[in-house]
């Protein structure tokens, strides 16, 4: 028995003994939580998928520790300019244990493959649901951050770019690639856009958003 779930802005496969680490939980080691957000779960033939989440489905986990990941180091450089910056970033992390799953109620389907060979279409059509998400999202005023103008709002609209959550949520691969196309030579960074976005999408205000 196996399942598909949502946590964190990204899907995970788990069954039932699964040790993963996720984006950081608010919630100490040694207790339980629960996650709701399941898409899919799949037990010998039966295969139960939400629309886009199973009603009353659940899946209940350990948090066994919280850490940081290995550093990631970004280094740029312009070649006959004595340009070079070096960036690094450590991502916090949660370790959870998986300890049960509960399927609810959903739709109900027969498997023509091996669930294994099953497991990987379920995962494909569950991602178009989060990208069609992102795009039905009501634009947010960029502006609100500091280091943001109408220019560089445009810019980042262009790029699909359009609410605090998706900033606040920034990998730093994500940083990266913003950052060497709209070269902002380390502005994200620099600026913290993430922890005033983060506050922005809480409904929250920043002493910059203030004075707007």
């Amino acid at each position: 028995m196996y399942a598909v779930i949502a946590t964190g802005g990204k899907q995970y496969k788990v069954a039932e003994g699964d040790k993963l680490r996720i984006e950081k939980l608010a919630i100490d080691a040694g207790k339980t939580v629960e996650f709701d957000k399941v898409l899919l779960v799949a037990d010998g033939d039966k295969v139960n998928i939400g629309t886009p989440y199973l009603d009353g489905g659940k899946v209940s986990a350990k948090v066994n520790i919280h850490g940081r990941g290995k550093k990631i180091e970004i280094i740029k450089f312009k070649r006959r300019k004595q340009y070079r910056k070096q960036m690094g970033h450590r991502q916090d992390f949660t370790e959870v244990e998986i300890t049960g799953i509960s399927a609810g109620k959903g739709s109900t389907s027969k498997k023509t493959a091996a669930p294994k060979a099953a497991a990987k279409p379920a995962e494909a059509e569950t991602k178009p649901a989060k990208a069609k998400a992102k795009a039905t999202d009501a634009a947010d005023d960029l502006k609100k951050i500091s280091g943001v103008g109408p220019v560089i709002e445009e810019k980042l609209h262009k790029l699909g770019i359009t609410s605090f959550s998706q900033i606040a949520a920034f990998t730093p691969e994500e940083i990266a690639d913003v950052d060497e196309k709209l070269n902002f030579k380390g502005r994200i960074e620099r600026d913290d856009w993430l922890s005033q976005a983060k506050i922005l999408a809480e409904g929250g205000e920043t002493e910059f958003s203030k004075k707007k």
